[in-house]
C-alpha cells in the first residue's frame, strides 16, 4: 500500500511539473546572486526561483561562507539551504512587492578555526522557519533586481546555535 501511495504522489508531481506554464515574456525561471552578502559579509548566496504563476513562486537559496574569520556581530552561519514560497501583490508577472515564507537548514560554528564540515564541539546544525518582505524589479530584457529582508527562529537552538536567523540583501540576476 505504501508503494502505491508513493508512486501516486510521484506521478502527480511529474504531471504538475509537465504542465505548460507561462512565465511572462521571459520564462518562468530566475537565477540570482545576493550582491550584499557577497560584498559585505563574504558569503556566496545563490538562488533559483521558479515562477508558478503571476502571483506566486517557489525557490531555493544556498549560502556558503568563504571568509577566513567570522565577526562577532554575525550569527556565525557558514552554510544554509533555504527553500521558500513567495506571494506577489503588485501588477505585472511575479514582480513588485512580495511576502515570503521560508524554511532554513543552517549550520555554523562559534569557533573561528572550524570549517563547514568539521566535528568541532562548537559546530551547530539547526532548522528555522521565518518570513521576509521585499520587492522585485524586472526590466524589458529579463535583468532583475530585488531587495528583501526577513527573520526566522531556529527550532533546536542549543548552546551553540543562534535563536534567530536573518535573511536579506540586494540580489541581481536574470529571468529566463
Amino acid at each position: 500500500m505504501k508503494k502505491v501511495i508513493v508512486i501516486a504522489i510521484f506521478a502527480l508531481c511529474i504531471g504538475a511539473v509537465a504542465q505548460e506554464r507561462k512565465g511572462g515574456e521571459f520564462g518562468s525561471n530566475e537565477i540570482k546572486l545576493n550582491a550584499t552578502n557577497l560584498i559585505g559579509f563574504q558569503f556566496i548566496d545563490l538562488t533559483y526561483e521558479n515562477l508558478i504563476n503571476e502571483d506566486s513562486s517557489l525557490g531555493l537559496g544556498v549560502l556558503f561562507y568563504f571568509g577566513t574569520e567570522q565577526d562577532d556581530y554575525w550569527d556565525y552561519r557558514t552554510f544554509s539551504l533555504t527553500p521558500f514560497y513567495r506571494q506577489y501583490f503588485s501588477e505585472g508577472y511575479a514582480k513588485g512587492f512580495f511576502v515570503e515564507g521560508f524554511g532554513m537548514f543552517n549550520s555554523g560554528s562559534y569557533d573561528d578555526e572550524a570549517t563547514l564540515f568539521s566535528a568541532d564541539e562548537d559546530t551547530f546544525y539547526d532548522f528555522a522557519l521565518g518570513i521576509s518582505l521585499g520587492g522585485k524589479f524586472v526590466n524589458k530584457k529579463g535583468f532583475m533586481a530585488e531587495i528583501y529582508g526577513g527573520i526566522g527562529r531556529n527550532f533546536f537552538a542549543g548552546d551553540n546555535s543562534p535563536e534567530v536567523v536573518s535573511r536579506g540583501g540586494i540580489s541581481v540576476g536574470f529571468r529566463f
